[in-house]
């Protein structure tokens, strides 16, 4: 399998996922501006959406959308724990936690890496992520990761979102259970090698 990655984008959680199941991927990096792949590609001959993540899975085909793409790695894998389960409750937490990463941190965050979004804006998302933290705030004051103690593909996708906040200048510091998540979630061996891949660890 392949993965359209750009370094530290949201693609990095399905290529630490993958690290973490044991699956070897091939990486493609894109560049995103001129959307052509590492390799010369017209990328959008791969993904028409023109945004990474995409998996070339093995029979040719692409999978897009980070969520369900980390949910496929998983399933590859699934003695991995990072999928519980189908028909299992936490199997649906799962999916209901990168269902919210996805539309309220990620989505959030978008405006603010562009340089024209106004200041007035720029203050207002924050404001809107520092609400959606709240929960996730919470939710890891009492556990070690988003569902219970078992790091999990929502874990992976947390992660890489949030590591966004220092680059953007959003300051964290009202949520220190969030940053101890952060550190430790950076100190697995499998993310330390993803990021080690894509050039954000020397």
């Amino acid at each position: 399998m392949k993965l359209y990655y750009l370094p530290g984008a949201c693609s990095l959680s399905p290529h630490i996922v993958a690290v973490e199941a044991g699956i070897a991927l091939e990486l493609e990096k894109v560049d995103l501006k001129n959307k052509v792949t590492a390799d010369g590609r017209d990328y959008l001959t791969i993904n028409p959406k023109g945004y990474v993540p995409a998996l070339e899975l093995d029979g040719g085909e692409i999978l897009t959308e980070g969520p369900a793409i980390v949910q496929y790695l998983a399933d590859q894998n699934p003695t991995s724990g990072l999928a519980p389960s189908l028909g299992s409750l936490d199997r649906y937490r799962v999916q209901e936690m990168l269902a919210y990463i996805n539309s309220e941190l990620h989505k959030t965050f978008s405006p603010l890496f562009n340089p024209a979004t106004s200041a007035a804006i720029r203050e207002e998302r924050i404001a809107h992520l520092y609400r959606r933290y709240a929960p996730i705030e919470k939710r890891l004051s009492n556990h070690e990761f988003l569902i219970g103690d078992h790091f999990t593909v929502a874990d992976a996708y947390l992660f890489t979102v949030t590591a966004w906040s220092d680059r953007l200048k959003v300051d964290l510091a009202q949520f220190p259970s969030v940053l101890a998540f952060q550190k430790r979630v950076a100190m697995r061996p499998a993310v330390q090698t993803a990021l080690r891949e894509e050039g954000l660890l020397h």
